[in-house]
């Protein structure tokens, strides 16, 4: 019996080696994790690395905005200049000040209200979603309903004062009730975040810890002085360097108070980051501006590394104990 073309069986396919394949695979998992993160590191390089370094480049020479192509050399002739004027060492100041102003208030108040919020109570899950809607409210909203709250002549908030019989303040020309008043649109925004952070905190705290102290008749401030806060101790850390990078960069706030960028009549709450954005779209002066960029930069990794050996030896001298 004879098959037709039709019916003659095809030959069978090539099996590749076990070898080949097993190479194969190994390559693929040894590339796919560079593989995965290479969108990110793309995307960082083209805008975040790549504009800093410009920027430190930027910084060692004389641009104007009108006239970006003609860049004169001047070394550290920026930084020194910078060093000299008066209203860098102004806004220096008004930085540290407000930074004080908002994230200390701030900190405590997230902490006890995430201390409420840990426990069982009606609507709680409502109360975690409401403290949280400060936070995705928008900074430029926000800071001009806080802008009419605190007015002078019909603001909300000297009229409360007045009731009580304390005289109007004058919240956006004096030096303390400025600062003052941008600290209050800061600590609104963000404190509901911070409990929302210190809660996971605290839910990572075993039960045992507060079961253990319940028997050896601890009551609930010792249980949060003794259990929770040392258990918190990480979190709290992280929450200061957070908030001390914020209070470093703070530019929506002060800007959007009164819509100046001098920070006020006297620059009395105009920040660092007032003072880069005046030297540089409001005076024209690139290369300045970029060397206060950079000054901002060394200053935030100074104060999150004093920040993060105070944490360390504390840790180290509890451990010592």
């Amino acid at each position: 019996m004879t098959l037709t073309a039709s019916e003659t069986p095809a030959p069978p396919k090539p099996v590749p080696p076990p070898a080949r394949r097993g190479s194969a695979r190994r390559a693929w998992q040894s590339f796919s994790p560079y593989a995965y993160l290479a969108p990110f590191f793309t995307l960082f390089i083209a805008f975040g690395l790549f504009p800093l370094l410009y920027t430190a480049f930027v910084s060692l020479y004389r641009v104007e905005l009108q006239t970006p192509g003609d860049m004169e050399w001047r070394g550290l002739g920026n930084y020194t200049a910078l060093f000299t004027d008066e209203y860098f060492w102004l806004s220096l100041r008004n930085t540290f000040t407000i930074g004080v102003l908002s994230t200390v208030p701030q900190l405590v108040m997230a902490l006890g209200l995430a201390h409420l919020l840990n426990y069982k109570m009606r609507g709680r899950t409502f109360l975690r979603t409401a403290v949280l809607l400060p936070y995705a409210t928008s900074v430029a909203a926000a800071t001009l309903v806080f802008a009419q709250l605190f007015g002078r002549d019909f603001g909300l908030i000297n009229y409360a004062l007045s009731v009580v019989g304390i005289d109007p303040v004058d919240w956006q020309n004096g030096t303390l009730a400025s600062q003052i008043a941008v600290s209050t649109v800061v600590i609104w925004r963000w404190t509901g975040y911070n409990a929302l952070i210190y809660l996971a905190g605290m839910q990572s705290i075993p039960h045992e810890l507060y079961e253990a102290a319940a028997m050896d008749g601890a009551s609930r401030w010792r249980q949060f002085f003794h259990v929770t806060l040392p258990g918190l101790r990480p979190t709290i850390v992280f929450t200061v360097i957070v908030s001390t990078i914020g209070a470093t960069q703070l530019f929506g706030e002060p800007l959007l108070l009164e819509g100046s960028i001098s920070g006020g009549i006297s620059h009395q709450y105009q920040t660092l980051g007032l003072y880069m954005y005046e030297q540089g779209w409001g005076f024209f002066h690139l290369g300045r501006a970029a060397a206060i960029a950079w000054v901002m930069f060394l200053l935030i990794v100074v104060l999150v590394g004093v920040n993060a050996l105070i944490a360390r030896r504390r840790s180290r001298k509890e451990a010592g104990r």
